[in-house]
């Protein structure tokens, strides 16, 4: 199957621009074209959209993933890939700690403005 840009802008989340820009940094190749130079894109290009989507919104840098993008073009390169993604995954896990660590903060900072509220509420 196959779709347009703005299919695959749709199907993705990603805009007309980033995806133009993931072409030119090399993070999608061999994107197909119309005879009137269209990009036409296919199901295998949304499977790697989804990994890029996964790892961007997971946080990690453009340069990683373009490393990543890289290993990938290669089939002798699974461990290099296993490994890249393992370090993104303690660097996942650490951002979790943190994020955990921040909420509880917040948290406990509700529970203030709540046993401030009820007071108020009792004047």
């Amino acid at each position: 199957m196959s779709y347009t840009p703005g299919e695959i802008s749709e199907k993705t989340g990603f805009s007309l621009d980033t995806l133009r820009y993931y072409e030119r940094i090399g993070l999608l190749e061999n994107v197909s074209r119309t005879a009137g130079g269209q990009r036409i894109f296919t199901d295998n290009d949304i499977a790697w959209l989804s990994i890029l989507r996964c790892l961007r919104d997971t946080g990690m840098p453009i340069a990683q993933m373009r490393r990543y993008a890289e290993l990938s073009r290669d089939t002798t390169t699974v461990t290099e890939r296993r490994e890249l993604l393992e370090d993104h995954d303690t660097q996942i896990g650490h951002r979790i700690d943190e994020l955990i660590l921040q909420r509880t903060h917040i948290r406990e900072k509700i529970r203030y403005y709540q046993s401030v509220d009820a007071t108020v509420g009792e004047q």
